[in-house]
């Protein structure tokens, strides 16, 4: 699936040298962190080339176990996060077409919930005075998320090593990168190859999603 407005389909992850200073440089250019979020199609897949001087963990988290926490601790929430929230599009709309889009984090699909979460598209969309502007219920929600996620028993660590493949069902795990810093020869730095890949038999997240970034 198409990973960006100009279509590209397979995207190197690395350090660009860049701040992420506004919502339209997006944080995989970056050594920042990423915090738990899924990716705009049924899979992700990742292949390791080379591998941080420090830093750069992958962590990965079952939604169901979060969804079932948010369950225990403020089930009221759950009301909360299968209603729609504005998200930003991030400088990836075509001229013309709205900043922002609504969507639910949590919509059930096959009779089971999945949760489609990116806190920072949701954060973003505020910038624009004409996205609805998000409630008090709608912050403690998206909070409670990544606070259930970021806690160690919620998820587990990977490091990558040069010849990994990570492969994620987006609809069922929620994914994170810690920040990192970079060997200071350029050739070594980190760099991964990603994939997003529609499942032919296993729609893990609702349409349109799953179809990746329109190309403009």
């Amino acid at each position: 699936m198409s990973q960006d407005r100009d279509g590209s389909v397979l995207t190197h992850i690395r350090d660009e040298r860049i701040e992420r200073t506004d919502p339209t440089v997006r944080l995989y250019r970056t050594r920042e962190r990423q915090d738990f979020h899924t990716d705009g199609s049924d899979l992700v897949a990742l292949l390791c080339l080379a591998k941080a001087a420090t830093g750069g963990e992958s962590w990965i988290a079952s939604s169901a176990a979060i969804y079932n926490e948010v369950l225990r601790r403020r089930p009221d929430l759950l009301e909360v996060l299968y209603s729609p929230m504005p998200w930003d599009r991030n400088g990836e709309e075509a001229a013309g077409d709205p900043q922002y889009f609504e969507l639910a984090p949590l919509n059930d699909i096959g009779g089971s919930p999945r949760l489609f979460y990116i806190s920072w598209y949701i954060r973003d969309s505020q910038r624009h005075p004409q996205a609805p502007r998000l409630t008090a219920e709608q912050y403690e929600a998206i909070e409670l998320i990544e606070a259930i996620a970021n806690e160690p028993r919620f998820h587990v660590e990977m490091v990558f090593e040069p010849g990994d493949v990570q492969i994620l069902n987006n609809g069922r795990i929620l994914h994170a990168r810690n920040t990192y810093q970079d060997h200071p020869d350029l050739d070594r730095r980190r760099h991964l190859l990603r994939l997003w890949l529609s499942a032919a038999s296993a729609h893990s997240v609702a349409e349109p999603l799953r179809s990746g970034i329109p190309r403009r």
